[in-house]
């Protein structure tokens, strides 16, 4: 699985930087096929940071989120629980969908 990191108007450390490496890696778990991950930091001068997470799947359509938090670890936290959500109802459309080809007819 591919990772790919990146901020704009500044730099993060390189602690945050494997710190959101290790969260981003527990979403492979979710799903199998996840091929990539790219994540966006914006880094503004004051307020908010935000992040935007793309999930790369095969064999399927990219999932999308967005989110802001007061540090970067936050919103990356927030972030992650929606892409967690996303990936878990699409795994259970696929599972629902392969049981409901398995009944026999009546």
């Amino acid at each position: 699985m591919e990772i790919c990191i990146t901020a704009r108007h500044g730099s993060i450390s390189d602690d945050a930087f494997l710190m959101i490496q290790q969260k981003v890696e527990k979403l492979a778990r979710f799903y199998d096929r996840v091929s990539s991950i790219e994540i966006m930091i914006d880094l503004p001068r004051k307020g908010e940071s935000g992040v935007e997470m793309k999930v790369c799947a095969d064999h399927a359509n990219d999932f999308f989120a967005r989110g802001s938090g007061h540090n970067i670890l936050a919103a990356v936290e927030s972030v992650v629980q929606k892409l967690e959500q996303q990936l878990r109802k699409y795994k259970e459309r696929l599972l629902n969908r392969s049981r409901f080809r398995e009944l026999p007819a009546a």
